[in-house]
């Protein structure tokens, strides 16, 4: 008995080993592999779930949506439309019909999106509405009869589509005109003009462009019965956009948000809860705060409002979100999640949610109206999280080392589909019951290559600061790590700053370990989900603290002994690339450093930036009235100390950190001093180069960024960064 235990075991074993041994390290072209989920939605009954499917078209170098449905006891997905842009699945209330936002192409060029309608019982996807700009997040009336909707679409662009003969003439306008009398009058301009007149201080924002302040975001609705004659009914108007659209239970009212400021830059953020008669007629104010509203949510009975929303007196640089409730009835809101130190709708980020088509959640009302079910971000982790309607007792509904990235559910609340991510899974369905209990997985939608790759979660670390915090960190670790050995370290700094790593799936991680790199990512103080004073403390003193906390982890690493400390990296892309350029002006520990999307002269981003900061929240002042504190937080004016070989990694059209208040500074005083140093450009790519990128780009930017660290920091030769070997390294 004991030599056939014996054989058992060994059996065992070398069947352990062979499937190691199978398993092959993550690349950066797995990428092209991944396939992602987005905006899960439950259907009436319960039975299925309809959700985005996203995949990369290698060939065109763009990514594939199209909607997918599977069933929540049980089976394999399937896809309900062929895409290869099909977004934002909206079940009809009796679950018979599916509402989606569909772009085709014509003449080779890409049209904007419209409302599809699609019968569950079969036939083909037919078009709902025709507007010249399209129409964007369909709602559902509670009775199914009436769809709203945004579009930016005007008067005039529907009178142009009809001069033209165009499609929108079906679709929108006045009803009851005479399209023959209309095209008389119409007037062909001499030349369309591309010249952009600026006025505002906000013209531009980072992967939209530039800005159409004639063309706001308004409110519409539209019969859902797409053979009906009737024209969509625009129900808002004038100079402000409108977003998060909510109808009451009874179907008599449509809630909204809107900030009727021409100029909001010159305020802290704010705006008002609306209400509007789905008929028309004017908007009349609900309810607001002293700050910003959004994520809208009614109670079943229709008499209480929940949203999220974060107070902006006094000013801070960070202000946690919270829960608040208002009676629809009258009176000021409530803050329920006060006493609750943790972060109410937010979230950890990886460099892969879904790149296309994210979809978003809202609070949650329980059917009797007594709780609230939220998202919550709290110390790296992302779960759901039970509040109490009245007292705003926090109760948590899911657990664990995960990311919740979407969450939905039904009218009778009784299960929740949930999107996890962990650090070895991009995301997957899960069905979680509203009591409680462990979630029921649906989808295992990337097994067929993940279930050939080696990957590993990482370490968890806490360890304490210079000033006594407690700073919380992972150790991404190689596959086959062996602490006997000397690994390369590279530091990963996170953006924002105010944003936090956690427990998700971040391929750059998993990538740089199969490469031989022990990978630290912490959470430095300014990060979210560890309560408002943390987040807060770094406000007037970004970069300055954080850069001892992201040392003392490296210190706190070092003491294991599995580090060569002669080669270590760091890199980080937004904060972390302005964090990456300062820690090379302050300590020469580094053997080369990767700034993304950086930040070196605060006054020249102050400038330029596609947001503002009139508000006094990170800095004080402007910098023509206090030079010197943006001056001695500009990681440029060290630039003297820097003798680290530095890459940059820039977007060209990256309004949210423009290259020429970054990076550009720093690759141009290097090079005057000679410091080994590279500027990696990518045509067309915005500040989301790392996450929604173009597929290739995506993948480009992890050899780059490995390039340069094999290089200084494993001696291998790689041409291609140096003066007369420009493209070598392909």
């Amino acid at each position: 008995m004991v030599h056939l235990r014996r054989a058992v075991l060994l059996v065992l074993c070398v069947c352990s080993l062979v499937s190691f041994a199978e398993k092959r390290p993550i690349t950066e072209k797995d990428l092209f592999k991944f396939t992602w989920i987005a905006d899960p939605q439950l259907s009436p009954d319960g039975s299925q779930v309809a959700f985005v499917r996203v995949t990369v078209a290698d060939k065109k170098d763009e990514y594939d949506t199209a909607i997918w449905i599977v069933p929540t006891k049980g089976g394999d997905p399937r896809p309900l439309t062929s895409g290869p842009r099909d977004t934002s699945p909206q079940w009809s209330p009796d679950g018979t019909r599916l509402a989606f936002v569909r772009s085709v192409e014509k003449d080779g060029k890409r049209q904007p999106p419209q409302i599809y309608l699609l019968y569950m019982a079969g036939g083909e996807a037919s078009q709902v509405t025709k507007l010249a700009k399209g129409a964007s997040r369909p709602t559902w009336s509670p009775d199914g009869k009436l769809i709203a909707f945004n579009s930016t679409t005007t008067p005039e662009d529907i009178a142009k589509e009809q001069c033209k003969g165009g499609a929108a003439r079906d679709g929108g306008g006045t009803a009851g005109e005479d399209a023959g009398a209309t095209k008389s009058k119409c007037v062909t301009p001499d030349h369309e003009s591309d010249v952009h007149v600026i006025s505002r201080a906000v013209y531009r924002a980072n992967g939209a462009g530039y800005l159409d302040p004639t063309h706001p975001n308004h409110i519409w609705v539209i019969a859902s019965n797409s053979g009906d004659a009737e024209k969509p009914r625009q129900l808002t108007s004038g100079p402000f956009a409108e977003s998060d659209i909510e109808w009451a239970p009874d179907g008599s009212r449509i809630y909204f948000t809107s900030n009727h400021v021409l100029e909001a830059y010159y305020e802290l953020p704010k705006n008002i809860v609306y209400e509007i008669s789905p008929q028309g007629g004017e908007a009349k104010e609900v309810t607001h705060i002293d700050g910003a509203a959004s994520r809208l949510s009614v109670s079943p009975d229709g008499k209480r409002l929940a949203f999220i929303g974060s107070l902006n007196q006094p000013v801070k640089s960070y202000t946690k979100p919270d829960l608040w409730v208002a009676d629809l009835g009258g009176g000021a809101p409530t803050k329920l999640t006060g006493s609750f130190d943790a972060d109410i709708g937010s979230g950890v980020g990886g460099d892969n949610s879904p790149p296309r088509a994210s979809g978003g959640s809202k609070p949650t009302w329980t059917k009797d109206g007594g709780a609230i079910i939220v998202n919550v971000a709290k110390e790296g982790r992302e779960n759901l999280w039970r509040i109490d309607a009245n007292s705003g007792q926090a109760t948590e509904l899911t657990k664990g080392a995960q990311a919740v990235e979407g969450f939905n559910t039904n009218d009778n609340v009784s299960d929740f589909v949930l999107l996890i991510s962990m650090p070895t899974n991009i995301g997957d369905l899960f069905l979680q019951s509203a009591n409680g209990g462990e979630p029921r997985r649906l989808t295992n939608i990337n097994d067929k290559l993940f279930s050939t790759l080696n990957l590993t979660a990482p370490e968890e670390l806490w360890y304490t600061s210079f000033d006594g915090k407690k700073i919380h960190a992972w150790i991404q670790k190689p596959p086959d790590f062996d602490k006997s050995r000397k690994y390369p370290l590279i530091l990963n700094i996170h953006g924002g700053p105010h944003a936090a790593y956690g427990w998700v799936f971040d391929h750059e991680f998993q990538y740089m370990a199969a490469k031989g790199y022990v990978v630290l990512y912490p959470n430095p103080r300014g990060s979210t989900s560890y309560g408002q004073e943390f987040g807060n403390i770094i406000q007037y003193h970004y970069p300055g603290d954080d850069f001892k906390d992201l040392m003392a982890g490296v210190d706190e690493v070092l003491k294991r002994g599995y580090i060569d400390e002669k080669r270590m990296g760091v890199t980080g892309g937004s904060g972390g690339g302005l964090l990456t350029d300062w820690v090379v002006g302050h300590t020469d520990r580094f053997a080369a450093a990767v700034a993304q999307r950086d930040i070196a002269s605060w006054a020249a981003w102050w400038y330029s930036a596609d947001f503002t900061l009139f508000q006094p929240s990170w800095f004080r002042k402007a910098p023509f009235e206090d030079p010197q504190d943006f001056t001695e937080r500009s990681p440029i004016t060290y630039i003297k100390n820097v003798k680290t070989p530095m890459m940059f990694i820039l977007g060209d059209a990256d309004w949210r950190t423009p290259e020429a208040s970054g990076g550009e500074e720093m690759f141009r005083a290097l090079k005057y001093r000679k410091i080994p140093t590279v500027m990696v450009r990518f045509p067309g790519e915005s500040h989301e180069l790392s996450r929604s990128g173009q597929p290739w780009h995506r993948i480009e930017r992890l050899e780059h960024i490995t390039n340069w660290f094999d290089i200084y920091l494993r001696g291998i030769k790689i041409a291609g960064y140096a003066p007369g070997e420009e493209g070598a390294w392909k």
